[in-house]
């Protein structure tokens, strides 16, 4: 089976807190009818704070479009290569092992995509099969997982390579002064991401089964209006209800897997706000520790998008606790509205599951 290895993840320098982003709010919006709810729903999201590309003040100038793109562009090609080069060394390889890239990304446009930049100056093959996936916003993470899964699959020893690239903070409209708009000027936070799935050998996700879902009729839930001034993110208040419809296709996906979607080893979800996680958890019957890295993600860096499951994910390899064999469920969420799932097992280090063995038994080293 294809393995999903320690993924890498980055946020860049400038901190913004929730105090000034509540504070940015009032003094941008101090017209707005509808401040003090945006106000009340920003302190509930739990983030305390987030990173920028850019300082907030240089944020909340609008340059125009291009600029924005242009800024998107060298940002991505200043801090991607670092950390695809520390995934592919978590997964031991070389850029010339790399089969396919796949890019994903909702928050900036190039073409050809980046891919063809990170062929041309990081090493990799120029037989690399590109992936570039721009339009699953959120969902994206979970989606470039399970390309890379049904990739290796197809093309037995393979290695896929996932980037997230997410600067939403270049999505941030001054002149959006609705309720949905001011919640995500609170909410989002950027960061870039890589992830190696290597198609034989490896330490992390054993991938074993993927799913994906589109929730009828809610397409214009989660969606961009594109204008002159760039993406203009919208979001409809009916979004956080979208746990009820989800949870039972999770629950099935898990079961033709032979096992207990409330009974699970792991869980990596994607952090879209509190309440798709309190939610997921009450109809999923799991307590709220199990979304531990997903909630710890929202608070620290804000919902990063496509990044998010690779910093959950991130965040579970480094507590070090999931036992050899477990299972697990990867889901993100986004627009569609569109759910993009992973069922698989732990795989661990070889060397230390053989130590710990050895401990268990009280057997001494050789």
């Amino acid at each position: 089976m294809p393995i999903l290895c320690k993924p890498v993840v980055a946020v860049p320098e400038n901190i913004v807190t929730l105090d000034e982003t509540l504070d940015m709010a009032k003094r941008l919006h101090a017209d707005n009818p509808k401040l003090n709810l945006a106000l009340r729903l920003i302190r509930n999201t739990g983030v305390l704070k987030r990173h920028t590309i850019l300082p907030l003040e240089e944020t909340l100038r609008h340059p125009g479009f291009e600029e924005r793109n242009l800024t998107y562009e060298r940002h991505a090609k200043k801090r991607i290569p670092p950390v695809v080069e520390r995934a592919l060394k978590n997964a031991e390889l070389n850029a010339s092992d790399i089969d396919v890239i796949i890019y994903v990304s909702c928050t900036g446009f190039m073409m050809p995509s980046l891919t063809a930049w990170l062929i041309n100056t990081m090493g990799f093959r120029y037989d690399t099969r590109q992936i570039p996936i721009a339009q699953l916003g959120c969902a994206a993470g979970g989606a470039a997982i399970n390309r890379a899964h049904d990739f290796c699959t197809a093309h037995l020893g393979s290695n896929a390579l996932i980037v997230s690239c997410e600067f939403c903070s270049m999505c941030y409209q001054p002149s959006d002064g609705d309720v949905g708009s001011l919640l995500s000027d609170g909410l989002f936070g950027d960061a870039v991401a890589a992830a190696v799935v290597r198609g034989h050998g490896g330490t992390g996700m054993s991938l074993e089964r993927n799913g994906s879902y589109l929730i009828p009729d809610t397409e214009d839930w989660i969606s961009y209006a594109v204008k002159e001034t760039g993406f203009h993110f919208r979001l409809d208040k009916r979004v956080p209800t979208t746990m009820e419809p989800l949870a039972p296709v999770m629950r099935d996906l898990v079961r033709s897997h032979g096992w207990d979607a409330s009974k699970l080893g792991f869980y990596i979800i994607h952090a879209g706000g509190p309440r798709i996680l309190d939610d997921l958890c009450r109809f999923l019957g799991v307590e709220s520790d199990a979304f531990r890295h997903s909630r710890a993600t929202l608070t620290e860096f804000g919902n990063i998008a496509s990044a998010v499951v690779f910093e959950a994910l991130r965040r579970l390899f480094d507590e070090g606790e999931v036992e050899n064999g477990a299972s697990g469920i990867i889901a993100g969420f986004g627009p569609g509205i569109t759910a993009e799932m992973a069922v698989g097992s732990w795989v661990g280090d070889p060397v230390e599951t053989a130590a710990k063995a050895r401990r268990e038994a009280h057997v001494p080293v050789s």
